[in-house]
Parts: C-alpha cells; structure tokens; sequence
C-alpha cells in the first residue's frame, strides 16, 4: 500500500512538471511570436519610412528642379526684355578655362542716345545751312546744284543726298511716296521735315519746301521767283498743301 501511494506521488509530480513544461514551453513560444511579429513590424515600418522619404525627396528635388527651371524662364526672359528697353547694354564676359572671366564695360544706352541725339543736331544742321546759303538764287527747272540754281525737289535733294542712307527721289512725288520717309501730321512738325503742296492738280504732290520750324519752311517756287523762306499758314499754301515726311531720324542719318 505505502508502494502504491508513493508510486501515485510520484506519478502526479512527473504529470505536474510536465504540464509545467509544457505551459512554459507554449508561452516561451508565443513570446517568440510576439518578439518576432514586433521585429518585422519594425522593419516594416522603416521600410515605409525610408520608402516615405525617398518619395518625399524625389518629390522636393523635383519641386526644386521645376522652381529652377520656372525661375530660369523668368529670368531669361527678364533678360531679353532688358536686352531691348534697359538703358545700359550688358557687358558681355568671356571665360577661359584656369584664367578668371574678362567682362568688357557695358555701354549705357544713355551715352548712345546722346550720341544720336549729336548726331542728328549736326546733320540737322548741316541740311539747314546749305538750304539757307541758298537763298536769293533763282528757280531753274531740273536744277540740282548752286552753280545752276534750284527747282523745288532739286533744292531738297541737294540738302539731304549725302546725309541719309537712302537714295533721294528727283521728283516731288517720288518723295512724298518715299517709304524710307515716314508720314507726320502738321502739328508734329519738326525743322528738317519736308511739306508737300499740289498746285497743278497733277498726282499726289508736285510742290515740296522744307519746314524750318515756327511755321515757316524754304522752297523754291516756280519760275521768275527766288529760293525764299515762306509761311506755312498762307492761305495758298494752307489750300494746297496734303502732307509731310521726315527724312532725318537716329536710324536714317549716316
């Protein structure tokens, strides 16, 4: 008897151990499990991070590229506008590969219009006195130079033919549809701007002066008659007259 109960002792403490055993063992595994399902959480997590960021900076340094390329547009674009109306001409630079870059000095825009601004004063005034030296020397028909004296288109080809870069017309009409001239309206008359009439009827214009400014131009009028300074507001001339072309502007004087 005493046999059988230590047997049955014995025998419940083995059941008991390994029912322990076995209870540790299941919860060592599912400790396993956790630990292990949290690691490849946690590298799944960095993944999608790491995957976030290279999204995001492909993202941002592609931002950055179309904001550099938007603000390259503009800024060329600015610079052509600028090429165009600044007043300075921008310097243009020359780099040499292990030499520092040489930039020339840019040339203000104000300097060259003030040397078109000359430039024009002087031809302006160059046309004005050979018209003037003329004065008291009779009409003569097809005259062209002061040994012969003058007709009306003859006077003005003489004054402007070497102070213009184009070819000057011989006759009144030809002038008045020249298309290097281009056309202005009385009360935007300047001195050097020639005044076309038409007296015999005869085409657009057969009549052409030279207006001198404060509504008095030169001519030479017809035949019996003297180069002379005329009143653009005589009523024959206000009744004749049908327009006006400048020939001497910054890009037509040589």
């Amino acid at each position: 008897m005493a046999r059988i109960n230590k047997f049955s002792i014995t025998l419940c403490a083995l059941l008991f151990t390994s029912l322990s055993f076995s209870h540790v063992a299941h919860a060592s595994g599912q400790t396993r499990h956790t630990a292990t399902h949290k690691t490849h959480l946690t590298k799944t997590t960095e993944r999608k991070k790491k995957t976030a960021r290279k999204s995001d900076s492909r993202k941002t340094a592609a931002s950055k590229k179309t904001h550099t390329a938007v603000k390259t547009a503009k800024t060329r674009s600015s610079r052509r506008a600028s090429v165009k109306t600044a007043s300075a001409v921008s310097a243009r630079c020359t780099t040499r590969k292990g030499y520092k870059s040489r930039c020339d000095r840019p040339i203000k825009t104000a300097k060259l219009s003030d040397l078109h601004k000359a430039r024009m004063q002087k031809a302006k005034t160059t046309a004005m006195n050979k018209l003037m030296d003329q004065i008291g020397k009779p009409y003569h028909w097809g005259g062209t130079s002061p040994r012969t004296g003058f007709d009306c288109s003859g006077l003005v080809y003489y004054a402007y033919k070497d102070l213009v870069k184009f070819h000057i017309p011989r006759t009144a009409n030809e002038m008045y549809h020249l298309r290097d001239a281009a056309p202005v309206n009385r009360s935007e008359l300047q001195s050097g701007d020639l005044v076309f009439f038409r007296t015999r009827g005869r085409g657009t214009a057969d009549h052409v002066g030279v207006y001198l400014g404060n509504g008095k131009f030169i001519q030479s009028p017809r035949s019996g008659q003297d180069i002379q300074i005329t009143s653009l507001s005589e009523d024959y001339w206000v009744r004749h007259y049908v327009g006006a072309r400048r020939v001497m502007t910054p890009t037509t004087i040589r």
